[in-house]
């Protein structure tokens, strides 16, 4: 397994999500996860939905090398579970 394997990323992605939820750091992100289950959707799916909103962040930073756009990242995950993506 080499350094760009993209499981390892994925799995980095879920590890800063479920920081972000233990820390309650940003506290959107727990809202969002906690709203997320209220839905009936587990805590693995949930994790998910939130990491493809951190994702979208992640990748916009590295391609335009620019800050993380938090108000993007809350308006996205306001959204769950409707993907950044779904609307394009």
């Amino acid at each position: 397994m080499n350094n760009d394997d993209p499981n390892k990323a994925g799995e980095a992605i879920l590890e800063a999500v479920e920081n972000q939820i233990n820390d309650n750091d940003p506290p959107e992100v727990k809202i969002a996860f906690d709203r997320l289950r209220k839905l009936g959707i587990s805590r693995r799916e949930s994790k998910k939905y939130i990491a493809c909103a951190l994702s979208v962040e992640i990748f916009d930073v590295m391609k335009n090398e620019k800050e993380m756009d938090y108000d993007r990242y809350f308006a996205n995950l306001k959204k769950l579970p409707e993907l950044p993506w779904d609307d394009e």
